[in-house]
């Protein structure tokens, strides 16, 4: 098995090429499975495409179906899906490299370098030890989260106890893992005024999307602001401000939508608009009826969506690190400053440069897919770029046309979400077969901008 994974690993040339691979390859793994006869309710073959489309949906921890979950598959693909977006959720290399660890107790320098180019651990030597927190912290929030769904499945809708363990267990994976994947046709709307679902899917999908990095410098420094790092600030701050505001703007435009938050209390008002804001971070559930939101609404949703959640973490987007650092580079320009300070730290041009890489390959593949999608389909241009931001954020959110975009439709959301999941800058990496450094510089020449 070592020497397997060993000339598996040299083969690439680049690790970011292992963990575009890993992914590809768990898709395929997991698209095989879907479409075993077992996998279905029916006992029929789900089809290759409705098999793949799951698949990549579940290993790239999305969300978006073309069929109802619980009534088209049966528990063995259920479980499948489960699985897939645990995987997905935790990493490729992260679940190889503890598979290493527990069938060799070894860990060798190519799947050190793997795993940390996956986790964004800052050094190879901590990756080991990183890795096996990172899986013993997201088993014990699953087991916490599965624990409380299954009480308030039993106590306060009278589920039988396997039946809430079964319905808990899958949605604290899902949930934690920001897969969105539900057992119901509505999401989670039937449960809009309940806080023990709503609130404790939420924290979750917070947690798993703040990133493994802050949550264990949070756990440790939560008292002590002053000492954490700059990734950690700009991670927390900034997912307060999308919160605060994402809670603010829906509560402003859906207020009196008798479809969405008319009809509910105050209260419930309020809890509803905080879910609403949570899941585009890369959750992907829902308590309101998404096709009958103002287009303003869903235009909040995709700004959402687009930037999604933390670094190393489950949810997906260009991430808040990267729109804080954004904000940072834009202030600074502004001000006509020659280097960018976050706190009493400078952030790096190589991280700068990555930063706006990011952004403008996140925008300009949005762009181009939904001029695609666009040419392909009878839907209106703020019904696409939904689907589209959706699938490139991995946040599983839709207004109801998923599965009526046609076959070229499915394959380009699945091309999407995978692009998502691995990120923009990984799979460049990947690509960038060979990698040159200029040993020489060109003369300089001002260019007029703007």
């Amino acid at each position: 098995m070592m020497r397997a994974t060993s000339t598996l690993l040299a083969r690439f040339q680049h690790p970011a090429q292992v963990v575009a691979a890993g992914f590809a390859v768990a898709i395929a793994l997991g698209a095989l499975l879907l479409s075993l006869p077992a996998a279905t309710a029916e006992g029929v073959s789900a089809g290759w495409l409705n098999a793949l489309f799951t698949a990549a949906s579940a290993v790239c921890v999305t969300g978006l179906v073309l069929v109802d979950t619980e009534a088209h598959w049966s528990v063995f693909g259920e479980v499948v899906i489960a699985g897939l977006a645990q995987v997905g959720g935790l990493g490729i290399m992260t679940m190889a490299t503890v598979f290493t660890l527990l069938v060799s107790g070894r860990l060798g320098l190519r799947a050190r370098i793997a795993a940390q180019t996956e986790t964004k651990s800052l050094s190879m030597s901590d990756v080991r030890r990183l890795v096996l927190k990172v899986v013993a912290f997201s088993l014990v929030c699953e087991a916490v989260t599965a624990a409380v769904l299954t009480g308030r499945f039993v106590l306060g809708y009278g589920e039988s106890f396997g039946r809430a363990l079964y319905l808990g267990v899958f949605h604290a994976v899902t949930a934690f893992n920001s897969a969105g994947f539900t057992l119901w046709p509505d999401s989670l709307m039937r449960f809009v005024t309940d806080p023990w679902i709503c609130l404790t899917v939420a924290i979750a999908a917070i947690v798993g999307g703040l990133g493994f990095p802050v949550v264990f410098e949070l756990a440790r420094l939560w008292r002590q602001p002053s000492k954490w790092t700059v990734l950690t600030r700009i991670t927390v701050g900034t997912s307060v401000i999308l919160l605060v505001s994402g809670t603010l703007v829906f509560l402003a435009t859906e207020w009196r939508n008798p479809a969405t938050l008319g009809g509910l209390d105050d209260g419930h008002k309020l809890m509803a608009a905080f879910f609403t804001a949570v899941m585009p971070r890369s959750a992907g559930f829902n308590v309101l009826d998404i096709g009958q939101m103002y287009p303003s609404s869903w235009l909040a949703t995709d700004l959402l969506m687009f930037i999604g959640g933390g670094s190393a973490g489950t949810a997906g987007g260009i991430k808040v690190t990267t729109f804080g650092m954004l904000a940072f580079i834009v202030w600074t320009e502004m001000r006509g400053e020659s280097r960018v300070n976050i706190g009493r730290r400078r952030l790096p041009e190589t991280t700068q440069r990555q930063v706006v890489t990011i952004t403008v390959l996140g925008v300009a593949l949005v762009a181009v897919s939904t001029y695609v999608l666009l040419a392909l389909t009878p839907y209106k241009l703020d019904q696409v770029l939904f689907e589209v931001i959706s699938a490139f954020g991995t946040t599983g959110l839709s207004t109801g046309i998923t599965a009526s975009l046609g076959t070229p439709g499915h394959v380009l959301l699945a091309v999407l979400m995978f692009i998502g999941r691995i990120g923009p800058l990984t799979l460049g990496s990947a690509l960038a077969l060979n990698r040159r450094t200029r040993r020489y510089e060109l003369p300089e020449e001002r260019v007029i901008v703007g």
